[in-house]
């Protein structure tokens, strides 16, 4: 396909005049401005906003959006193009057309690619005027791939659904979640992709995505002949959220070898449709010595593809927690031995316990705290993630802020 009917193909991904103005501006920490020689990488589920993000960023960073090019590597009229060359192309096509001076680049779903990343650090290593955005869903593709080749190169952060305070942004889309009960009741039930809190059908669409991940992101990874056992292993994360679940049992309940358990829970993690929490220890002998508890990267999803006859709004609770201080932290732990702390997060390098509870803790709840502190009295002081903390300004209890 020559350069021209590329450019074409580009030119229907390019945002139209004023495009994501009028959407949540997601709470993600950019940097100031986007160099020339280093590339970000925005990462994330698959649905979860990141192209739309791309549409908000000539404006965050204060880019003539003409000299912007766009496009969706997943776009099928690309199937037969996916390599280097065709990148290359690509973007000489646009620099020719568009003229001399600067020229941003943001390159979504970029991990279908064959040798984009070579092909990437090539362009960086290039004293010229072009800058990189690229988006992927799934880690593991990503994080290699800009480990060996981009090292030094590359800024990642992370996407994520949005949370209490991006749902509330938008006055409407409360306004048409909230039935009964309270906003982050409504949150908390409906969940944060984008698109299904303006629908009708929000929980066909999330269940649609359900299956797009693992069919796409999951199965294509792993060359699984099906994907029915990954479909029932992911259902069953989604079930067992929050207890622990070792990967012989995970096993032994899909029908499946252990190591392709393993294989296919990595699979995924990467994903980022789950997320797996290990037990608190300092070392990390002790830590892969005990299973881990598993959580999903939306309370909305986890409802709207889980069999159950009542919400579990303390369950939706502790999910939504999760995500919020992985968002925060990178790292979180659990912790259950003469007790249980729901999670552990290291501040400085201090061991913080953290207990959610809906409103007022429980007795168990104290005492697991005080065990957690005999056992680590390095610790800082705990904290309690309640339903009210998602309602502060970074979604956080006061103490973690």
């Amino acid at each position: 396909m020559e350069g021209q009917d590329l450019l074409s193909i580009a030119r229907r991904w390019a945002p139209k005049p004023g495009a994501g103005a009028d959407r949540v501006v997601r709470r993600v920490d950019l940097p100031r401005e986007l160099p020339p020689g280093l590339a970000l990488v925005v990462q994330g589920v698959r649905r979860c906003g990141k192209s739309t993000l791309l549409t908000q960023m000539p404006a965050r960073f204060g880019l003539d959006p003409s000299r912007c090019l766009f496009v969706n590597l997943e776009d099928p009229r690309l199937a037969n193009q996916l390599d280097h060359r065709m990148l290359a192309s690509l973007v000489d096509a646009f620099e020719q057309d568009i003229g001399p001076g600067p020229v941003a680049c943001f390159l979504d779903e970029v991990q279908h690619v064959d040798g984009w990343h070579a092909w990437l650090r090539a362009e960086l290593d290039t004293a010229t005027d072009r800058r990189f955005v690229v988006t992927g869903s799934n880690a593991h593709l990503l994080s290699g791939e800009l480990g060996s080749s981009l090292t030094g190169r590359h800024l990642t952060i992370e996407l994520f659904p949005f949370d209490f305070a991006e749902f509330r942004e938008s006055g409407r889309i409360v306004e048409q979640v909230v039935e009964s009960g309270t906003s982050v009741e409504a949150y908390l039930r409906a969940g944060g992709f984008p698109a299904p809190l303006l629908l009708g059908e929000s929980d066909r669409l999330l269940r649609a995505y359900f299956n797009d991940i693992v069919e796409r992101d999951v199965r294509e990874r792993v060359g699984a002949r099906s994907s029915r056992p990954l479909r029932q292993l992911a259902q069953l994360l989604f079930e067992s959220a929050g207890s622990e679940l070792s990967v012989r049992r995970a096993a032994a309940t899909v029908g499946i070898s252990v190591d392709t358990a393993s294989l296919y829970l990595e699979a995924l993690e990467d994903s980022y449709l789950v997320f797996g929490c290990p037990w608190f220890a300092f070392s990390e002998r002790k830590r892969a010595a005990r299973p881990k508890k598993y959580y999903p990267v939306d309370p909305g999803l986890r409802r709207a593809c889980v069999v159950s006859g009542s919400d579990d709004r303390g369950k939706a609770l502790e999910c939504a927690a999760y995500v919020r201080l992985r968002q925060r932290f990178g790292e979180v732990y659990y912790w259950r031995d003469r007790g249980e702390v729901d999670f552990v997060v290291l501040r400085d390098g201090v061991p913080i316990p953290i207990q959610v509870t809906w409103d007022e803790p429980k007795e168990r709840h104290l005492k697991s705290l005080d065990a957690f502190h005999e056992d680590h009295p390095q610790a800082g002081e705990a904290v309690l993630f309640t339903a009210k903390d998602l309602t502060n300004a970074s979604g956080l209890p006061i103490d973690l802020e």
